[in-house]
């Protein structure tokens, strides 16, 4: 622990660094001898129930007041007890009714030892506490693994493993790799289902980059790195981006529909001037709608950006994505959309 302290400090992002002491506690040890032990007929099994029953106690009976319940405790007095000197001389009674004292049989020595034992997968461990600034915590720990394994020579029956937040991220981020595929997958069917031809769900799809883009820059400029959170966000996002795309596909239909109906009433060839008005149409009708739908969420959201209470910072974290993703998801859905959408129909109807 001692020397990880000043290997992890040199870490960029490091704000401190503390390795538990494990020393520091001091113990009365009874060593018992098994050899002299025998010799008066006694096991270790024998000594340690006279060493638990003298100095800890063992409880004979309860006293009972009320609806309580209290231990009645037996053991040595004070006087017997209360220094490692008096230990050595703490009576013991053999088989054969001869008294000796606990030094017969056992070493009576003050240790030094660790203030808590602990363990963890039936193994002692000792901890490393780290706390980081100004940086997200997977590059973090990414790096101070690589100076770690270079700088740290490890005693035989040591081995180092990584914990706490780190490792909760870790496990959302395998997570992550089967949520996100999924809900892609999921969008997928629901916009073929939907529109029964793969071209709209590729024009849809195609547009969920877009929203990212101003995901990611509204994350850059609010300073938040990437976490299970923002993960969370950007998959609330990738819902949201594909609402505003089906709605502006299925205006962009019907208002085709309609001119093509006119132009039939007209006697008339349908047109590329007929494609260019129905698109500008369907797309100017639903101007209006996207600008309420997206300033709906927005609006809704800037409580959560600015709330300071307690899970503010992570639901900060989730609503970021959405908020940078539905204004970019606003331009880029009136000016792409229509365009791609466009450029479909005139190599579809040939025009």
């Amino acid at each position: 622990g001692r020397d990880l302290e000043p290997i992890l400090q040199q870490v960029e992002g490091t704000a401190s660094v503390y390795s538990e002491r494990v020393t520091g506690g001091r113990y009365i040890k009874v060593d018992i001898d098994r050899f002299k032990a025998a010799r008066f007929g006694l096991n270790v099994a024998d000594i340690q129930q006279v060493v638990q029953t003298a100095i800890g106690g063992r409880n004979v009976s309860y006293s009972v007041e009320g609806q309580q319940r209290f231990p009645i405790n037996v053991r040595y007095p004070q006087q017997y007890r209360d220094s490692a000197e008096k230990l050595k001389w703490l009576p013991i009674v053999t088989s054969d009714n001869r008294r000796i004292a606990l030094s017969d049989v056992a070493d009576i020595i003050i240790t030094d030892g660790p203030p808590v034992i602990k363990s963890e997968n039936a193994r002692i461990n000792g901890w490393t506490l780290v706390d980081i600034s100004g940086r997200d915590l997977g590059s973090y720990v990414e790096d101070a693994q690589q100076r770690v394994a270079e700088q740290l020579d490890l005693p035989a029956g040591y081995a180092l493993q990584w914990s706490g937040q780190y490792e909760y991220m870790q496990r959302a981020k395998e997570r992550l790799k089967i949520v996100v595929p999924v809900t892609l997958l999921i969008i997928v069917l629901l916009l073929y289902l939907n529109f029964r031809r793969f071209t709209e769900v590729l024009i849809i799809i195609g547009s969920l980059p877009f929203a990212l883009i101003g995901a990611i820059w509204f994350l850059y400029l609010a300073g938040f790195n990437f976490s299970v959170a923002v993960g969370v966000g950007f998959i609330a996002l990738a819902g949201l981006a594909v609402e505003i795309g089906i709605l502006m596909l299925t205006y962009l239909h019907h208002a085709l529909e309609e001119h093509k109906q006119q132009a039939l009433q007209q006697q008339r060839t349908f047109n590329h001037a007929d494609l260019s008005q129905a698109i500008i149409a369907g797309a100017g009708l639903r101007l209006r709608p996207i600008m309420m739908t997206v300033a709906t969420v927005v609006i809704g959201l800037i409580p959560v950006m600015s709330g300071t209470g307690v899970g503010g910072e992570t639901m900060q974290r989730i609503a970021a994505p959405m908020v940078g993703g539905m204004i970019s998801s606003l331009v880029l859905t009136l000016l792409v959309l229509p365009v791609l959408f466009y450029l479909w129909q005139r190599r579809l109807l040939k025009l």
